[in-house]
C-alpha cells in the first residue's frame, strides 16, 4: 500500500499533478476537493459540522484504503505550517497507512503568487472544485490566506522518509508526475 500526500497552497496544482500521477501509476486520487464539494451541499467548509462532516468522510477512505488491496492512494491538503492541528492531522493519516504495513511519500508543491492565480482560473480545476467556480472569491480567499497561513514549509523544516518538494511554477503537471514517480519509484 502506497499513500502519496500532495500538500501545498491553493491553485499550485496538486490536484492536477494527482491526476497525472494516478494516470501514470495504479494509484486512485482522492483530491481534497471531493470531500469538500460533497458536503459543501449541506454544510460550508467552514462550519463546524462541514469540518465534521468532511473529516469523517476522509477518515472513512483513508481506513478502507489502507486495509484494502488497492495498489494505493493519493491524497491532496493545504497544510498551514503555523497550524499545531495541521501537523497532527498529516500524522494522523499517515499513521493509518503505515499502521497497515504502507508507505507514506510527501510531495509539496510550490509555484509564485502570479502563476497560482492563473491557475486558480484553468477550466480542469473549475470542472472538479464546484466551490472555486466563484473564481473573485476564490482568489480573494487565495490572497487572504497569505496573511494567515504559512502553506509552504521553512527550508530543512520537513525530515521525514520520502520526502519530495518540487517548484512547479514552470513545469507541467506530467512533469512533475513523472518527476514524482521516479524519485518513489511508484
Amino acid at each position: 500500500m502506497k499513500f502519496v500526500l500532495i500538500f501545498g497552497p491553493q491553485a499550485v496544482g496538486k490536484m492536477t499533478v494527482g491526476q497525472e500521477l494516478a494516470a501514470l501509476t495504479e494509484l486512485k486520487l482522492f483530491h481534497n476537493h471531493m470531500s469538500i464539494d460533497l458536503v459543501s451541499h449541506f454544510f460550508s467548509y467552514g462550519t463546524a459540522e462541514g469540518n465534521r462532516l468532511v473529516h469523517l468522510f476522509r477518515q472513512e477512505i483513508f481506513e478502507s484504503v489502507a486495509k484494502s488491496n488497492l495498489h494505493g492512494l493519493i491524497f491532496t491538503y493545504v497544510w498551514a505550517f503555523n497550524l499545531q492541528e495541521d501537523w497532527e492531522y498529516v500524522e494522523k493519516i499517515s499513521d493509518i497507512f503505515k499502521k497497515q504495513g504502507g508507505t507514506v511519500y510527501y510531495v509539496e508543491l510550490e509555484a509564485d503568487l502570479q502563476e497560482r492565480l492563473l491557475r486558480n482560473k484553468t477550466p480542469n480545476r473549475l470542472e472538479h472544485k464546484p466551490t472555486k467556480r466563484n473564481v473573485d472569491w476564490s482568489e480573494a480567499e487565495l490572497r487572504s490566506s497569505l496573511e494567515k497561513y504559512r502553506l509552504n514549509s521553512n527550508e530543512g523544516e520537513l525530515q521525514m522518509e520520502n520526502y519530495l518538494k518540487i517548484n512547479n511554477t514552470s513545469k507541467s503537471p506530467a512533469e512533475v508526475a513523472s518527476i514524482i514517480k521516479g524519485k518513489f519509484q511508484l
